[in-house]
């Protein structure tokens, strides 16, 4: 089952429905009935992995909080996150390094995929490995007493409005609401609607009707496409990813919220960002968090004695301390490579780490020469170019294989490229639109309605909004694509 279809709507309308007319203490059943029942309408047959994934977190978590012996507590923690970190190594990564290890062993990639057969990648698993994780650790580290009902926690890591795409929730942000979930009342009913509606809106009515042009756009031969084009290419799809997942983070929040659970902010209008660094405290919020805190953190040698709403290029040096480690920038590096990696079992989702690393490191380097106010034009300037790293960012991202990524890249710096068009006209003027619609809502948000008339076109804006979106949502919802973030 997926967000866009009529089916998800009644599922969670019912569910809804039947949670506030429970007592409480079969709530937290029917969260993990609904749960297993919208992930197996998907692969009947993963639950069972999930479930043992859970228990085998569940068991030596409670193992590591019962012992005092600090090498045990090590040994349960590494048994625990191993056996998280082998599945996903095995269901994402088996044929990557199958293919690339196979010009080594003299076997084909071919002969030796079909001997070990199909590998079904589990929906959300990299999502759920990571729930599952930051579990483990935050106990070993002694941040997070685990709960000892096992029921509590499958239902901790199968809630199913984050389990396949996130947000990235830490035990102790929604295990306690889970236990004891607060009543919403008719405002926060309001808003958890129009989250859900919205959130529709910008799958199907946008990101969806850019999915063709996209894909259209980099089904062409290089050879065909200037430079323009590949500035259309890296804009149409950055912003088809960024509307389908935070459409996808939008009716995630606003479906806990009719249940009475609070999810924190994933994205917060990333492509308005001033600077690489700020970017990644905009866009994907949960995860670069836990990046930050899990990966990055350990391995540049810093301990955090406080949390930050989100990014991983963050400066501690005033509130850590030193704990070993290889040193922030080779950490920078290593923690963008794997999060690359974690994306997607290709090279080219590793060049996309290894691209925002460097910009964040160059950042790092010219930041402290920068003068603290640096003036409208100044801030205009750090826009225009966070946004142009952003969205070149998406071409190895979205590209077939690393060769076409270099290619499309090579074509920027031919300039006679840029007096032809290889796309429809259309396509340019959809990206366009798109791009300034964006920035006049931001624009729009920001003005203060004051008096009574005011309030008056306020709430006819608003009423038109509403109408608008419920509209298109009636026209496109349909289940004609999965999100992109569903194959991570």
């Amino acid at each position: 089952m997926i967000f866009n279809t009529i089916s998800y709507l009644v599922f969670l309308a019912i569910s809804v429905v039947t949670y506030w007319s429970l007592p409480h203490r079969f709530r937290m059943w029917l969260l993990l009935g609904a749960s297993l029942v919208f992930y197996g309408l998907w692969r009947i047959e993963f639950v069972a992995l999930i479930t043992f994934s859970a228990f085998v977190d569940y068991y030596f978590s409670l193992k590591i909080q019962d012992s005092e012996d600090a090498r045990w507590r090590r040994i349960f923690m590494i048994a625990s996150v191993s056996t998280n970190l082998g599945l996903l190594l095995y269901f994402k990564y088996t044929y990557f390094i199958i293919d690339n290890l196979s010009p080594l062993t003299g076997i084909t990639a071919s002969d030796a995929r079909a001997s070990i057969g199909n590998i079904l990648l589990p929906l959300g698993i990299s999502f759920y490995t990571f729930l599952s994780i930051s579990y483990t650790i935050d106990v070993f580290r002694r941040e997070f007493v685990p709960i000892r009902s096992f029921s509590h926690y499958l239902t901790y890591v199968m809630f199913w409005p984050h389990m396949i795409a996130g947000p990235i929730l830490r035990a102790g942000e929604l295990i306690p609401q889970l236990v004891a979930p607060s009543s919403p009342g008719r405002d926060a009913v309001a808003n958890a609607l129009r989250a859900i509606l919205f959130g529709l809106f910008l799958k199907v009515g946008l990101a969806d009707n850019l999915a063709p042009l996209v894909d259209e756009a980099f089904r062409l031969p290089v050879k065909s496409i200037g430079g323009l084009d590949v500035w259309t290419m890296a804009f149409a799809f950055g912003l088809q990813i960024y509307f389908d997942f935070a459409g996808y983070s939008m009716i995630a929040i606003g479906s806990a919220a009719l249940l009475g659970i609070t999810f924190p902010q994933n994205f917060n209008w990333p492509y308005l960002a001033g600077s690489p660094r700020e970017f990644w405290r905009r866009w994907h919020i949960t995860l670069s968090s836990w990046i930050r805190d899990y990966l990055y953190l350990p391995l540049s040698g810093l301990r955090a004695t406080s949390h930050s709403s989100g990014g991983i290029d963050i400066q501690f040096q005033q509130t850590a301390k030193r704990a070993g480690g290889i040193g922030p920038t080779p950490a920078l590096f290593v923690t963008w490579f794997v999060m690359g990696l974690w994306h997607g079992a290709s090279w080219n989702f590793a060049l996309w780490g290894i691209w925002h690393a460097t910009f964040i490191s160059l950042f790092r380097l010219i930041s402290p020469y920068l003068p603290s106010n640096i003036g409208p034009v100044g801030r205009l300037i750090g826009w225009g170019l966070t946004l142009a790293i952003a969205m070149l960012g998406w071409i190895p991202f979205r590209s077939p294989d690393v060769a076409t990524t270099f290619a499309l890249f090579g074509r920027l710096f031919d300039l006679h490229s840029y007096f032809s068009l290889g796309f429809r006209e259309n396509t340019y003027l959809v990206v366009f639109i798109m791009f300034v619609g964006m920035l006049t809502l931001h624009w729009m948000g920001k003005i203060e309605w004051q008096g009574r008339l005011g309030r008056i076109v306020h709430g006819v804006a608003s009423t038109v909004a509403v109408a608008a979106a419920t509209f298109t949502v009636f026209i496109f919802l349909r289940p004609v694509a999965q999100f992109i973030y569903f194959q991570f």
